[in-house]
């Protein structure tokens, strides 16, 4: 392993950088540029003292600064103090202290040297002041412009102001991020690149060639600004002013609505009425307005009431449409046959049976049947044997007999169908029965207060597979089923003739102290908390036909409706208000 190269403590290198030691946060210690400066005059003189020949005693006397001597002074006060000791030692060397023919002149090439070290030294006090001017705090030193060729070589300075931590740790900037070079010496090729410029360090000079740049968008390079925003107080009750004015807007909507709700149920009721007027009779009917002349029935003895030019002797006949109950006609059923004729024909298909089986044995296919021993044959299929062990036969004929018994009661019980398979099977019965054709039922109902009457109608409806609805109401309720021939005929049958509806009874809920919250008029008990009389209460049938298709879309157990507006608006969406001022007709009062 290579040791590290020697730290040189006189300040003296080759021309490359010194290793500096470090300081306590891990950074390069920056040298001490009054110590350094004192070192190399110091060695400049001594250099020149060794060259230069000593002509008396006005040579000894010169001042000679020392590294001791030299007062601490910023980087301009120690380069004057070098040319006043280069001054004074030229002063010495052109002038002797005692006129001695022994002494000489110095060589013109000693004096030139001189002076071309002292020009130099001027240059690098101009060099020098002009930083200072623009960082009068910032002490940069440079390097010499020229080297004199007989001086030694000064040691490398350093400008560590730039790498010099500005905070925090102390710690200096990478050297890739810094605007020059790299500050390693010995790689050649960074010296001849030219100096990279950081972009986000870039001065006033770089920007504005930055602006010369045709891509370049000066929107981009706009910095606002950041102003703080200053408080905002609110005024007391500003908020409240404005929950206070949202709560009023709040109760004039919720007043326009009931408003025009009310109106909508008002126009509903005012139809209600004006549906049981009947309107007048037309001046005159729409099949005559072609026949009669003048608009009106009047004067119809006169000859020229009558337009006879639209009568000819043509008739015409329209054309016939089939009607649409047509189309769901169910096949025609087979003749029924008497119960002789029924006899005759199982008797024959028995035996048709038999002989056919008797055949298979014959030819081998099938295996006989065991004999089918009872106690009335006994004796005649097991004669000898049962001669010989009676009991022994008996008890074998016994098994038998139960053996037959039970594959008997296992085959019908195969072939009954499951829970499941039975609703399956109702269901596709009731799916086609809808299929021949749609009819619908309405029945009116003066009192639906017992809770039995309420539950008899939905639960048959459900079971029933028909669709409709219940209208509760004050004065009578409606009820609506539509479904097939067969489910219809049995839901009438419930209806008008099982369902006994002058019976009433406490309800279950209230025996069990749980009343439930119903209307008035569906309350079982009276306001003097009786039970109300059911006596002349009855269900009529209102209306009973055909339709197109269903106009209900499942069975909707009830909906109580207070006002005669109500319920003609429920019925409107389904296309049935017709249905309830049929129901408050004078017929069915």
């Amino acid at each position: 392993m290579s040791e590290k190269r020697p730290f040189p403590g006189n300040g003296l290198d080759d021309g490359h950088d010194s290793k500096r030691p470090r300081s306590a946060q891990a950074s390069p210690a920056p040298d001490n540029d009054v110590e350094r400066k004192r070192r190399e005059v110091a060695e400049r003189i001594a250099a020149m003292k060794a060259r230069l020949p000593n002509r008396g005693a006005s040579a000894a006397s010169a001042p000679t600064p020392t590294p001791a001597a030299a007062p601490p002074s910023t980087s301009t006060n120690d380069m004057q103090a070098r040319i006043a000791a280069m001054k004074a030692k030229l002063q010495g060397n052109a002038v002797p202290a005692s006129p001695s023919p022994a002494s000489a002149p110095a060589p013109a090439s000693d004096r030139d040297r001189i002076n071309a070290q002292i020009a130099a030294v001027k240059a690098k006090m101009m060099a020098s002041k002009q930083p200072q001017q623009q960082q009068p705090q910032a002490d940069i030193p440079t390097r010499p412009a020229a080297r004199s060729p007989g001086l030694a070589p000064s040691p490398p300075v350093r400008d560590d102001t730039t790498s010099r931590a500005r905070g925090g740790l102390n710690v200096g900037l990478h050297p890739s991020l810094l605007g020059g070079p790299s500050r390693s010496g010995n790689n050649k090729k960074q010296k001849d690149e030219p100096a990279k410029h950081n972009p986000y360090l870039a001065g006033d000079d770089q920007k504005a060639t930055i602006q010369n740049e045709p891509f370049y968008d000066p929107s981009l390079q706009k910095q606002k600004d950041r102003k703080s925003k200053q408080l905002l107080f609110n005024q007391k009750g500003k908020f409240m002013a404005q929950a206070e004015a949202l709560r009023q807007q709040a109760r004039i909507e919720q007043m326009a609505k009931e408003m025009q709700e009310q109106a909508r149920k008002q126009a509903i009721e005012e139809a209600t009425e004006k549906s049981f007027l009947v309107p007048a009779p037309p001046e005159i009917e729409w099949w005559d307005e072609g026949l009669v002349t003048g608009g009106n029935y009047e004067n119809l003895e006169a000859p020229d009431k009558i337009n006879m030019d639209v009568i000819t002797r043509y008739v015409q006949h329209p054309v016939l449409l089939s009607a649409p109950q047509d189309a769901n006609v169910p096949a025609p059923k087979a003749m029924y046959l008497t119960k002789q004729e029924q006899k005759k024909v199982r008797r024959q298909r028995r035996m048709a049976d038999h002989k056919e089986e008797q055949a298979k044995i014959r030819l081998g296919l099938k295996a006989p049947p065991p004999p089918k021993v009872k106690k009335s044959n006994l004796m005649r299929v097991l004669g000898n044997e049962a001669v010989k062990d009676p009991t022994a036969v008996e008890a074998r004929v016994n098994r038998e007999i139960a053996q037959r018994a039970e594959d008997h009661e296992t085959a019908n019980a195969d072939r009954q169908l499951t829970k499941e398979q039975r609703l399956e099977k109702l269901a596709t019965q009731q799916e086609a029965d809808a299929t021949l054709g749609m009819r619908v039922l309405v029945f009116r109902i003066d009192n639906l207060s017992y809770g039995k009457h309420r539950f008899q109608i939905n639960k048959n409806a459900e079971q029933q597979a028909l669709t409709g609805i219940t209208i509760f109401h004050p004065k009578m309720n409606l009820v609506i089923v539509e479904g097939g021939t067969h489910s219809v005929n049995a839901y009438k049958k419930l209806m008008l003739n099982r369902v006994k509806w002058t019976e009433n009874a406490m309800p279950q809920s209230v025996r069990e102290g749980n009343q439930e919250a119903n209307a008035a008029w569906l309350d079982a008990f009276d306001e003097d908390g009786k039970l109300k009389d059911n006596t002349f209460n009855r269900c009529q049938l209102v209306f009973e036909g055909e339709e197109k298709q269903r106009a209900f879309k499942r069975w909707m157990p009830y909906k109580a409706c207070e006002t005669d507006g109500e319920a003609k608006d429920v019925l409107s969406r389904y296309k049935m208000e017709n249905m309830w001022t049929l129901a408050q007709s004078p017929a069915f009062q």
